[in-house]
């Protein structure tokens, strides 16, 4: 049996490839720390903060269901067990569409834009913290412009805190 084997990288794939591999790897450890602090002081992990942040920038604070999965990269599945648990929490509730029963919305509610803001003051100091001890404020803004040319990074929702 003859085993595969990958043709040499260019230079170019190499340094692609370092820079993703470095993405990921820092994406899951910062995505585990501020999980473990939001969990700590608000039972919510990121998941659950940004699905409160989408509500909460939203028409009248709801979102179809399906449209908020998207928006946060979860099935449909996925985002009913998290949204179950939401609901269960009283931070959202559900909602029925008025012209297509066939809709539902997550609506986010009072207690649940309260835990947002109490939530949102947790997770910013802990952004500015690990940035504000490994980059200068040049090198932030650096960083930022150059990941805001990859996907999804620039699209509408993806940051509510810049420009």
């Amino acid at each position: 049996m003859g085993s595969a084997t990958t043709p040499p990288m260019t230079a170019g794939q190499e340094r692609a490839a370092r820079a993703w591999v470095a993405l990921l790897l820092a994406h899951t450890a910062l995505t585990r720390s501020f999980n473990a602090d939001l969990q700590a002081q608000h039972g919510l992990t990121v998941t659950d903060f940004e699905v409160l942040r989408h509500l909460s920038g939203a028409d009248g604070r709801r979102m179809r269901r399906v449209d908020l999965a998207q928006r946060v990269g979860l099935t449909p599945s996925g985002i009913t067990r998290l949204l179950d648990g939401l609901e269960r929490g009283g931070l959202v509730r559900k909602a029925s569409c008025t012209s297509d029963a066939r809709v539902t919305y997550a609506e986010l509610t009072d207690e649940g834009a309260t835990t947002l803001a109490d939530a949102a003051a947790t997770h910013l100091a802990a952004i500015d913290a690990l940035f504000a001890e490994r980059f200068s404020p040049d090198e932030a803004d650096r960083l930022a412009e150059l990941l805001e040319r990859l996907p999804r990074a620039a699209d509408e929702g993806a940051c509510p805190h810049s420009r």
